[in-house]
């Protein structure tokens, strides 16, 4: 999972985004087959777990193959075998992700997990299954290429780090652990997804929020608004209601997702990743977690933190004077800005002080326009071309299925899984369905997002939505385009975590800029396009808050890693909470509200990594600069960013992807400028 950022003409949701015509019929048959990972989710929950078992049994029938070669082991074969076995894993665990988080059928959801569960223990016991280190270990790579060495020696390096060389009875601790750990992490995320609050207020509480909205909440039988903390309801209704009663009455309700549930299982994860570090020989799972990534070491994650939190604080202070000042006008005696106001305030500021009205964006910012405009752009920038399988097999009948295309070459397929629904993730991210491998298989992937239903009327977008879903489609390129790797560790997005948000990142840049803006971006109603001036007050008022916005993503930082940092037997986690929260932003913390219970990044992927986000947004800043000074529609520019960081997936460390592409290592610079507004 990657979690917690379209042509000239609107021709509809089943359109090509390309004006080149997709090939008839199927690839050469030299090529993979179609892609069709989602028919795993169209059967019976029942049906979904034979075929995990049977993927989880043919990854072992390939361990066996390569133990049982004989010595000196032909290295084609066996690292043949060891990829097999990895990418019937990793596909096993992809459609395991998907189900349990976006199914519609609770059934199939448990099914999900339990699926989950089953093929993490199976890849746990690989990682301690010494007969494989051995084998890998004894293999002669002097005929292989660069890309190959440096795999292995990072598989080996995987293996020490997951214990295989300590004893028995360790080993077979680490495994109860991992098992653990991942049981743990399944229960705090389902507490998460299933846990959506709602607060029911009488109509005119709706007073402020733009007429699409109002007609989309229409009074119950009892008279009364049900406005739920899912993000289609919650952003608008924070940034455009004008009782503040009612916006703390939804804020509260969304600080208390997870909890009672997620307080028991968050500390039990905290004390099961503690153990499982320092029986590896680590001071923290912070330490462990840290020595793979970009950062190299937990220290160098903190020193980033602050580093940035020093950078940001004097922004900080101006926007929250800024804020304070505006609420006096309304409030002359007030003292002190709360977190329920945070966002309706700034909306205000940047309305009265920078002639701007985020409002005013929404018409231009139709959903099935939005999706066919970034489909456009990302065609035109890299050769691609997009046609809509109507007939695939989905899930969810609002489930969109999309093949990429280069020319008569058949790259992969994405899923759009793009609205709410009972039981289904709440946020927006992109997960892998399936590996793709040069010449074996073909990449999927899937957008799940929660963005409004079109219907009898538009559905209208939050620009911050518009930008969520150029970044997440961001991700969904990175794993289509890198998907042509020989071995399925490499394929994809499969590079360093604190590094992976970034190419989603860059793309984030053309929902900002009237050249790629004024593609898609036009009146609901009149078809007029966006204009620039209304694209230059935009970016001038997004200027506005974003040190606030850093001191709060800092906040998250801070609070994932230093949840990890030492041992946590004892932990108050609320208390820990909001602490940071009164070190790193000026809002005071609340009773009654558990912000960390709903803190998605906490399990697995990132745990105490969230400081990933800002590490990669510095990098992301930098890799813009070619397209600022080429033109961020430059075919050149965007191919040449297409085969330096994305097409090599996780072939090469990302720093050496970001120097083939800037020329040069990646420096604070950029970060500098756009931090200052520039």
């Amino acid at each position: 999972m990657l979690a917690i950022l379209a042509t000239l003409t609107l021709s509809g949701c089943a359109a090509t985004s390309n004006r080149q015509a997709p090939p008839a019929r199927s690839p050469p048959a030299a090529t993979p087959g179609e892609p069709d990972a989602a028919h795993h989710l169209v059967a019976t929950p029942e049906r979904f777990l034979a075929a995990c078992a049977r993927d989880v049994a043919r990854a072992r029938e390939a361990v066996e193959r390569l133990v049982a070669l004989p010595a000196p082991r032909d290295t084609e074969a066996a690292l043949a075998a060891y990829d097999d076995a990895v990418a019937l894993l990793e596909d096993a665990l992809a459609r395991a992700g998907v189900a349990a988080v976006a199914h519609p059928d609770a059934g199939y959801r448990a099914a999900g997990e339990r699926c989950e569960r089953e093929v993490e223990a199976v890849r746990t016991a690989l990682s301690l299954d010494g007969r494989v280190y051995e084998a890998l270990a004894s293999l002669d790579l002097g005929g292989q290429d660069v890309a190959t060495r440096r795999w292995v020696t990072r598989v080996l390096r995987g293996f020490r780090r997951a214990g295989v060389d300590r004893d028995a009875a360790t080993r077979e601790r680490l495994r109860q652990l991992h098992e653990e750990l991942t049981a743990l992490g399944q229960v705090f995320s389902r507490h998460i997804h299933e846990d959506v609050r709602h607060v029911d207020l009488l109509p005119q509480a709706l007073e402020g929020l733009p007429e699409d909205y109002v007609r989309a909440h229409p009074p119950g039988p009892d008279g009364r608004v049900r406005i739920t903390t899912d993000t289609p309801d919650y952003l608008p209704f924070m940034a455009y209601a004008r009782s503040s009663p009612a916006r703390e009455a939804l804020w509260r309700a969304s600080r208390m997702r997870g909890h009672p549930a997620n307080l028991d299982t968050l500390s039990r994860m905290l004390r099961v990743r503690h153990a499982l570090a320092t029986l590896l020989g680590y001071p923290s799972w912070a330490a462990y977690a840290s020595e793979d990534k970009m950062v190299g070491r937990e220290q160098v994650a903190a020193d980033f933190i602050e580093r940035l939190s020093d950078a940001a604080a004097g922004r900080a202070r101006e926007d929250y004077a800024a804020l304070l000042a505006r609420k006096r006008r309304d409030v002359p005696d007030a003292t002190e800005v709360e977190p329920w106001e945070q966002a309706w305030l700034e909306d205000r500021v940047r309305a009265e002080q920078h002639r701007f009205d985020s409002r005013e964006l929404r018409p231009y910012f139709e959903y099935t326009r939005v999706k066919q405009g970034l489909l456009d752009i990302t065609s035109r920038l890299f050769g691609l071309t997009y046609q809509r399988v109507p007939d695939a097999r989905v899930w969810h009948p609002d489930v969109e299925a999309w093949d990429v295309y280069e020319g008569p070459t058949h790259l992969g397929r994405f899923y759009l899984d793009m609205h709410p629904r009972p039981g289904k993730f709440t946020h927006a991210a992109q997960w892998d369905l399936a590996t793709g491998r040069d010449g074996k298989s073909l990449p999927e992937a899937v957008l799940v997002c929660n963005f409004p239903r079109p219907g009898i009327h538009p559905a209208l977008l939050q620009h911050a939505e518009v930008r969520t879903f150029f970044h997440e489609f961001g991700h969904l390129l990175h794993h289509i385009l890198g998907g042509r790797a020989r071995w399925a560790a490499l394929s994809g997005s499969r590079t360093e975590r604190d590094f992976v948000e970034a190419p989603a990142q860059v793309l984030e840049e053309w929902a900002w800029r009237p050249e790629s803006l004024r593609l898609f971006a036009r009146h609901v109603d009149t078809g007029e396009p966006l204009s620039e001036d209304t694209i230059a007050r935009m970016r001038r008022a997004d200027a506005f808050g974003k040190g606030l916005w850093l001191r709060r993503q800092l906040f998250y930082a801070a609070v994932s890693l230093q949840l990890h940092t030492g041992d946590p037997a004892g932990l108050d986690t609320t208390t820990r909470v909001k602490d940071l929260q009164a070190r790193y932003l000026p809002f005071r913390a609340m009773d009654d509200t558990y912000v960390h219970l709903s803190f998605t990044q906490l399990d697995g992927y990132y745990s105490s990594a969230y400081y990933a986000y800002l590490w990669s947004l510095v990098i992301a800043r930098d890799l813009l600069t070619p397209f600022q000074q080429h033109g961020l529609m430059d075919p050149a520019t965007a191919r040449r960013f297409r085969d330096t960081v994305l097409g090599p997936g996780g072939s090469k460390d990302a720093a050496d992807l970001v120097r083939d592409f800037l020329g040069r290592d990646h420096d604070f610079g950029a970060y500098t400028r756009w931090l200052e507004g520039a």
